[in-house]
């Protein structure tokens, strides 16, 4: 186990930057998960901490030995990829072994470690069999096992479920967390699948764009996001985001009209921010808090798409001005298209932010 320390990172394919001094403290035995859309550079930045991409400007550290210009194989770190990447001639147990092989690794250490990997994985039946007799989800645990075999101080995931099917996912999702409080490792994990990043991460690392845009557990960054990115990208279905204006000050906030919601008006606790009346800010509220409770405002909608998923539902409605508002119930299973619905909106529950996307609070 160790940390890992980012000190303005960058990273940079010619005159493109493509990560932008990032700061990132990542301490021993912790769960870390980058979560982001595509292309916001959290493979990127996932594989200079492994090495197989050089930082173009900053310092990073594991276990407080600086490795910014170390060899891969020097940092005593341990890569899975997307792809199993397992040798088909090989059986299971030469697969996990190899590495270790090709290191001169003594052929008694190598059992030993194979041996005590296979066991943590559940592989102990399968070692004599080759990739080709085995599921996709077997597949990723031999490559897993080829990793932990390695002892390392830090273990690497580059979104090791994509190529499996959902119910395989969810599946390794709990073997994986398993593994990581079986084995208290400092575990990297990148994935654009924030319901993985909810249910495996001690502490996410949002990014876009190649920047961070926050850092915290996953309730921290789902009850209090610091601005709209956040907010519409931790939490599914995401975030409803409604257009509104300052009418005037409250008296624990703000007063503010949802002008496409029927004007209907709100008032919206804030500590610090003091909107100007008349400005356009943006109004947030996620699915699951439109549950008709609170003090705060009622808005009629009309559905437009019902989804039934047995305990739970959706629903996509449109208020007077067309916004889209999508809902979750736990009733309402006969509510088909063209129906009339009312929910009310919890100004507790709720959020503002600014024409920019930052958070007023």
């Amino acid at each position: 186990m160790a940390e890992v320390k980012l000190r303005s990172v960058t990273k940079s394919f010619g005159d493109v930057t493509v990560i932008h001094g990032v700061d990132l403290d990542i301490d021993e035995g912790e769960f870390v998960v980058f979560v982001g859309p595509s292309g916001c550079g959290k493979s990127t930045l996932l594989r200079m901490v492994s090495g197989l991409e050089e930082v173009t400007s900053g310092t990073m550290t594991i276990g407080g030995d600086d490795v910014t210009h170390v060899e891969p194989a020097e940092r005593g770190v341990a890569m899975v990829f997307q792809s199993y990447a397992l040798y088909p001639h090989m059986t299971v147990r030469d697969n996990m072994g190899f590495g270790l092989k090709m290191a001169k690794t003594p052929p008694d250490e190598i059992e030993r470690r194979v041996k005590k990997a296979a066991e943590i994985l559940h592989l102990d039946q399968l070692l004599d069999r080759k990739p080709s007799q085995l599921s996709g989800g077997q597949r990723q645990r031999v490559a897993i096992g080829r990793s932990i075999v390695r002892e390392p101080r830090v273990f690497l995931f580059d979104e090791p479920l994509s190529n499996l099917d959902a119910e395989l996912r969810v599946q390794m999702r709990l073997e994986i967390a398993t593994l990581h409080q079986d084995l208290g490792a400092t575990m990297i994990y990148v994935t654009h699948d924030q319901t993985e990043a909810m249910t495996l991460a001690d502490k996410i690392v949002v990014l876009r764009a190649g920047r961070i845009e926050q850092v915290g557990s996953p309730l921290a960054l789902y009850d209090n996001p610091n601005n709209q990115f956040v907010a519409g990208f931790i939490g599914s279905p995401k975030m409803n985001f409604l257009d509104a204006k300052v009418l005037g000050g409250g008296d624990r906030g703000v007063r503010i009209q949802l002008p496409k919601q029927g004007g209907a008006e709100i008032e919206m606790p804030l500590a610090d921010a003091r909107p100007e009346p008349g400005q356009p800010i943006i109004f947030g509220v996620r699915p699951e808090h439109l549950d008709g409770d609170g003090d705060g405002a009622d808005i009629n909608l009309t559905i437009e798409v019902s989804e039934h998923l047995g305990g739970t539902n959706f629903f996509y409605a449109s208020g007077d001005g067309g916004e889209t508002v999508v809902v979750e119930a736990r009733d309402g299973r006969d509510v088909k298209h063209g129906d009339q619905t009312t929910v009310r909106i919890d100004p507790a529950r709720s959020y503002l932010f600014d024409a920019e996307g930052q958070r007023l609070r």
